[in-house]
């Protein structure tokens, strides 16, 4: 047997096969063996009769499709696997020559990972932004952890005010009509809150313990409940209770409750070191993917549909497991939506055609600068993982295959990649934010 390979693209090569005759004959005996049972024939019993007879009453042809199969499963494979093709979709086969005591041949043609062309990936020049971090934030922080320490007192030598929580009880009608849903005893409102029908809140506002009081209110055009949407209401409601929100004062007794700081000032600078420290982790995250972009924007690849597609089955797949881990199908949630599988997957495409350039451009320059992973940057990724499975390093290591080192392996030497093009790029200074 030959078989020859031509690079037809960037992306595509043509297998082309010549089977010889004994062994395309080999697979047409084979054949028989299992056609012969399904045909019936007159004069003999299922099974019986003659691979002659059979072909001189269907043609030699009847073989064909069962013969052809059993050569192909069995020089296809290896011919890949000898000249080393990453295919990616099912090959498009051709006929040229087939039939008893003759040569096979055929052709496959088949899409493979495709070439990458690399443009500037050193020193690519990427704007960065280097987020300042104002007092008014580091304040913010701050009031946002006071307001955690807050706690409710009772008032009772005043009217509600804004911003109070209000124990009430309430009765509306439409038109001196109750209606489900509108009474209630005991209930808590915290005014400014907006949680109530528009209009409801800012009446209680100067509103005493235990008076009572008509609500003049309107419920939204768009209101969950179609008959009261657009309806005037009237609710009667009654004040049992206030209490007003307490804030601790805001000195260094505060900072010594919340943290192991001694004083006010050093729980602020502790704050605002972390505040510049993750604001520092986002402008470099953004950094990164930006110089990947400039990267990805400056090679050029042709990327087989069939990579696509598979990329966008992987994304449906995600997706598809954390809708059902709260409890939701796939199928639910495209009705819900008023999307079918199409639209679906066609919100997928850009982004899964991003992904896979990604990654092929990636791997053409690991490949370009010959990066390899040690063993301890390998036992870093492997170390990241870790926390998920609730082992430890060395306990996963013990489990795992060749495979499974080879994915890690992989991480470490993409990670190395990604850190080569930033630690290279040149960052253009912007405006701080």
């Amino acid at each position: 047997m030959s078989t020859t390979v031509e690079k037809i693209s960037s992306n595509k090569v043509k297998l082309s096969f010549d089977v010889e005759s004994a062994k395309f004959d080999e697979a047409m005996n084979k054949a028989y063996i299992k056609v012969r049972g399904q045909v019936n024939i007159p004069g003999f019993r299922k099974g019986k009769a003659p691979r002659k007879l059979i072909e001189n009453m269907y043609g030699e042809g009847v073989f064909y499709d069962d013969a052809f199969e059993l050569v192909f499963d069995e020089v296809y494979g290896p011919a890949v696997e000898e000249n080393k093709l990453e295919v990616v979709d099912r090959p498009e086969i051709e006929i040229q020559q087939i039939g008893a005591g003759k040569n096979l041949q055929f052709t496959c043609e088949v899409f493979v990972k495709p070439d990458v062309t690399l443009g500037e990936y050193k020193g690519v020049s990427v704007k960065k932004t280097v987020t300042e971090v104002t007092d008014a934030q580091v304040d913010a922080k701050v009031e946002e952890e006071r307001k955690k320490q807050a706690t409710e007192v009772a008032v009772e030598d005043r009217a509600v005010a804004e911003g109070d929580t209000v124990n009430l009880d309430y009765a509306g009608t439409v038109d001196g009509v109750a209606f489900a849903g509108g009474t209630a005893e005991g209930q808590t409102l915290k005014i400014g809150s907006h949680t109530f029908i528009p209009g409801f809140e800012e009446q209680m506002v100067g509103m005493n313990i235990g008076e009572e009081k008509d609500l003049d209110v309107t419920f939204p055009e768009a209101y969950h409940a179609k008959e009261l949407a657009g309806k005037a209401a009237v609710f009667h409601v009654k004040v049992n209770g206030i209490t007003a929100t307490e804030l601790p004062a805001l000195d260094d007794d505060f900072a010594k409750d919340i943290s192991e700081f001694d004083t006010l000032e050093e729980y602020k600078k502790d704050i605002r070191a972390k505040l510049e420290a993750q604001a520092a982790e986002r402008d470099q995250n953004v950094f990164t993917n930006a110089v990947i972009e400039k990267v990805m924007e400056n090679a050029t690849v042709d990327i087989p549909e069939a990579m696509i597609e598979r990329q966008i089955d992987s994304m449906m797949r995600d997706f598809e497991y954390r809708l059902r881990a709260q409890g939701l199908k796939l199928a639910d949630f495209m009705k819900y939506t008023g999307q079918d599988e199409k639209a679906f997957r066609a919100n997928y495409r850009d982004q899964a055609e991003k992904s896979v350039k990604a990654h092929l451009v990636l791997e053409a320059i690991e490949n370009a600068e010959a990066f390899e992973a040690t063993e301890e940057e390998i036992d870093e990724q492997i170390a990241k993982f870790a926390p998920q499975t609730g082992k430890s390093v060395d306990e996963l290591k013990a489990t795992f295959s060749e495979a499974d080192r080879e994915y890690f392996k992989a991480d470490a030497i993409r990670d190395k990649a990604i850190k080569f093009l930033v630690d290279n790029a040149v960052a253009e200074a912007e405006a701080e934010a």
